[in-house]
């Protein structure tokens, strides 16, 4: 959720970390605030608001350090405001702390803390954390990375954590448990972070850390140790990510740029993969597990969100294609409910960070039972990446926007290239099949770039339905997730209220809300349930509803019916997802702009949900 960033080195580490605050503000943007060494004591400056309302709280002011820890907040414990922003400072004034995730057992510290004379000024958990680690090391006479290894041993929850004292003042100590950390190795001076998005101006060679380990950074070194003490040896990743990457590129928003990525990205999501020429499908991130996968009984889906959403269009695909069960759940809810999972079973876990805490927390709980887990994620070195016992990147580049659109073709894009192949390796599919699956799947770049082009009709449609209260979605077959996610997009980043249910479900309970007012999105490609959404168009309008419907290019009949179109190119039905949702983003887009909404940073969100 937070965003953290942290500084040793030769140079003025402020404007690093600042620069570093504005690159992980997707992260969360609830307050932001750095510590500093200043002539041998600790500056702490925070401020509620976005980093650029910190950036006017330091106008003025004459910092100078070479070390420093930075925070962006995504509230957990504590209502946004100055004084639980973070970081946290301990008592006695010698430490300083960041943190992202939860220490659960808070409580319980904070009242024996309190007990020993400890006061507290702020609501949140991280301040607890800072004030036992003190009393650790101050009761033991301990090093700082002695006594947060002690702390962090009588510790329940998730953390990544950086911390600065004032008596060491050379000295930078970091640890992790269920939320990221990298460590960037530049010369002479060391970087940390949330993500690497920070890094990469500066170097492209990082260490991601493990969970359980604690970082620390003295005098121009680095060493990692594991919970016990014991020495590691970290491998040192070479970043492929450039800097233009996590830049706007001249667009107005990063939701915009992502939106129109799109055709690139899913490239890259083939690229190496898919051989049209060959008629090849390549996945050698799921070899080993290949037979499994083709032999399994069952697969799981575990997802959150957006990603659940590009599960569900999953579970026709496999089905479709490959005759195996699919279930689709929750990750949120997955491992609350004693779920029935048999040794063998292959679950796939879909997050664009990697990072999603329900998801990881139902992988452990999938891994324990005997599952195979294939993870589909977009983060290189994530942890859902490393807990799988193998999977697929996505290769679609860093995405800004809190609101998930490049991720969620992506995701589409490789599960559908890991069941084609699934299914033509088990022979539930026919090679003249496959082949032109494939071709078409490889025509997909250019028939989003075509969608696209609708950009600015959407923009007029967009203009007469910015002041609704309500929308309603509506699709059927493949097309019925994309109408959860354009209802998703809409109430994300324009806080519209919408709903989306499969069309023919809407005449047992959401056509009593139907009337004028009520502007009904129908995605309504040609596909085999065409009849059928039409009759459902018919319905709504029966009853004066207001429909915009998605349909495929020269339909001849729903125009006549709907009160506006958007037309998208043909594909195959179960490709059509990749399609249809392009016009669903650019209406939610147009729309939260037309509102005056932060489309790229929306209220109460972040980008990555790294705590339960």
């Amino acid at each position: 959720m937070c965003g953290i960033v942290g500084y040793i080195g030769k140079k003025e580490a402020l404007p690093l970390l600042l620069k570093g605050l504005r690159r992980l503000e997707y992260r969360g943007y609830d307050s932001a605030g750095v510590a500093l060494i200043e002539n041998g004591s600790i500056g702490s400056y925070k401020k509620q608001g976005k980093v650029g309302d910190l950036e006017k709280v330091l106008q003025g002011q004459k910092v100078s350090s070479s070390i420093g820890i930075g925070h962006t907040r995504w509230a957990t414990h504590g209502e946004p405001n100055d004084v639980n922003a973070h970081p946290h400072v301990s008592n006695n004034g010698n430490l300083a702390i960041i943190h992202n995730g939860i220490i659960e057992n808070y409580g319980s510290l904070k009242e024996d803390l309190i007990s020993k004379g400890f006061e507290f000024s702020s609501d949140t958990d991280t301040e607890v954390l800072i004030n036992f680690i003190e009393y650790i090391q101050s009761s033991d006479n301990l090093t700082l990375e002695d006594a947060l290894r002690v702390a962090l041993s009588q510790v329940v929850g998730a953390y990544a954590i950086a911390i600065i004292s004032k008596d060491t003042p050379n000295k930078l100590v970091a640890a992790r448990k269920g939320s990221p950390m990298v460590l960037g190795l530049g010369k002479g001076e060391f970087f940390l972070a949330s993500d690497a998005t920070p890094i990469i101006e500066y170097t492209n060679e990082v260490i991601y850390l493990k969970d359980e380990e604690i970082l620390v950074i003295e005098d121009g070194n680095y060493h990692i140790k594991d919970s016990q003490d014991i020495p590691q040896t970290p491998h040192i990743h070479t970043l492929e990510l450039e800097l233009e990457a996590i830049e706007k590129g001249g667009h107005e928003h990063f939701m915009h740029k992502e939106i129109f990525g799109q055709p690139e990205s899913i490239a890259d999501c083939m690229r190496g993969r898919l051989n049209k020429e060959k008629g090849e499908l390549t996945l050698g991130g799921i070899r080993n597990y290949a037979k499994a996968l083709e032999n399994a009984d069952r697969i799981i889906i575990l997802a959150c969100g957006t990603s659940w959403h590009a599960g569900l269009v999953a579970e026709y695909v496999f089905e479709d294609l490959c005759r195996i069960p699919v279930e689709v759940e929750y990750a949120s809810e997955f491992r609350y409910r004693n779920p029935v999972i048999k040794e063998g079973d292959i679950v796939i876990a879909i997050s664009q960070s990697g990072e999603t805490a329900d998801t990881l927390a139902a992988i452990e709980l999938a891994k324990s039972r005997g599952a195979i887990v294939l993870g589909v994620v977009n983060t290189v070195g994530s942890s859902i990446s490393r807990v799988s016992h193998e999977g697929a990147y996505l290769h679609a580049g860093p995405e800004i926007g809190v609101a998930s659109t490049k991720a969620f073709t992506a995701q589409l894009t490789v599960l559908y290239m890991i069941a084609l192949r699934a299914a033509r390796n088990k022979g539930t599919i026919a090679e003249n099949r496959f082949q032109q699956l494939l071709r078409e799947l490889s025509l997909i770049p250019s028939k989003v770039e075509k969608a696209l082009l609708s950009n600015d009709k959407i923009e007029e449609i967009s203009e007469m339905f910015k002041n609704a209260s309500n929308f309603l979605y509506l699709g059927r077959g493949y097309n019925f997730p994309v109408a959860l996610e354009g209802a998703l997009k809409l109430k994300e980043i324009s806080y519209i209220h919408a709903e989306g249910y499969p069309a023919a479900e809407m005449k047992h309970g959401p056509i009593a809300l139907i009337d004028e007012n009520m502007p009904v999105v129908v995605i309504a490609t040609r596909d085999s349930s065409y009849d059928k959404i039409v009759s459902n168009i018919q319905e709504v309008k029966a009853r004066k509803g207001v429909v915009i419907a998605v349909v495929s290019e020269k339909d001849a009949l729903i125009p006549k019916m709907a009160d506006f179109t958007i037309e998208v190119p043909a594909t195959h039905e179960s490709l059509m997802p990749l399609v249809s949702v392009i016009p669903l983003q650019l209406l939610s887009y147009h729309i939260a702009v037309m509102r005056g909404a932060n489309v790229d940073q929306p209220r109460n969100l972040a980008k990555s949900v790294t705590v339960e």
